[in-house]
């Protein structure tokens, strides 16, 4: 589930971290960089429950419109499609969702505000009208609606991302690409497979796994060998000038490149590239391309730089 791409995010801060002195030794740094990434998939399974959450809402909301001194026959007659959804209810009973809430005590108890904002903006929307007064109800519907309202509500409500924010600082900037995974999770679903419908590991495979520790702990340890490569290429720029970010993409990217010969360099450019583009500064990805271009002639000139085709 957690993918390269979402790794080197996690992996540049940690490595920000472990200079700015929150992370003392490699090995701490790299035992937090599993922590977080545990994090993300528990935000997984939080966001996969919030579905059931918000379900328990809207039928305990219309228990409440029956039980009132004085209803009226729509309180009596409630159209019952979203809290009889069969995605949810074959959700609400996964076997591997309900264990890993168990086990790590996963609970929106404390954020019942929350669920119902979800409840409210999903109750307002075209959406839900529309799936409500529809003619036919059917699986693949109840899917859908459940993938708009993750994708165009949950992901969109600014109030839903701080919420998300304050429940912990590991989330902050999770959220729409564990949201990507819900709604892959979602298309997956099949009711044939009922209570053990299988959700999403953390790693796609060890590689992923293996790649994210090893990557970490080179760029950490042969950080004099890549500022060097670094500083040989910004002649005109003294390495206080740039950016400390920028320093760190390029260290990381680095790393990657002399220590997967598998992962194409342009690959590797590509993705930091990109990176750059949302955490650093607005001319950091130019700087950093030209940069980290020369560099790889450089190497490929003298033979350094060593890759392999996976067949």
């Amino acid at each position: 589930m957690i993918n390269r791409v979402l790794l080197r995010i996690k992996i540049l801060q940690i490595i920000y971290a472990f200079y700015k002195g929150d992370s003392p030794s490699v090995a701490l740094a790299e035992k937090e960089l599993f922590h977080s990434v545990e994090k993300t998939y528990e935000l997984y399974f939080h966001l996969l429950q919030l579905a059931v959450e918000v379900t328990n809402y809207a039928s305990n909301k219309i228990d409440a419109r029956k039980n009132k001194l004085r209803p009226s026959d729509d309180d009596l007659n409630p159209n019952t499609r979203f809290v009889d959804n069969s995605f949810v209810t074959q959700l609400s009973k996964n076997v591997q969702l309900q264990n890993y809430i168990k086990e790590n005590k996963i609970s929106w108890d404390n954020n019942q505000d929350t669920v119902k904002t979800v409840y409210e903006l999903v109750a307002a929307s075209d959406s839900y009208v529309e799936y409500m007064s529809a003619e036919k109800a059917d699986y693949a519907a109840d899917k859908d609606i459940w993938r708009k309202i993750y994708k165009k509500i949950i992901l969109q409500s600014e109030e839903f991302s701080d919420s998300i924010e304050d429940q912990s600082i590991y989330w902050t900037d999770d959220l729409e690409i564990v949201i990507s995974f819900i709604i892959k999770t979602i298309k997956k679903f099949d009711l044939v497979n009922g209570v053990d419908q299988p959700l999403l590991p953390m790693f796609k495979d060890e590689e992923d796994a293996e790649f994210a520790g090893k990557l970490l702990k080179n760029s950490l340890e042969k950080e004099k060998e890549y500022r060097k490569m670094i500083d040989s290429h910004t002649n005109n720029w003294e390495l206080d000038r740039i950016a400390f970010m920028d320093i760190i993409i390029m260290q990381t990217a680095l790393a990657e490149i002399m220590t997967f010969p598998t992962i194409p360099v342009n690959v590797t450019l590509n993705e930091y590239i990109e990176i750059s583009k949302n955490y650093s500064t607005d001319r950091s990805a130019t700087f950093i391309n030209g940069v980290l271009d020369n560099i790889v002639k450089e190497l490929k000139a003298e033979n350094k730089l060593i890759k392999v085709v996976k067949i």
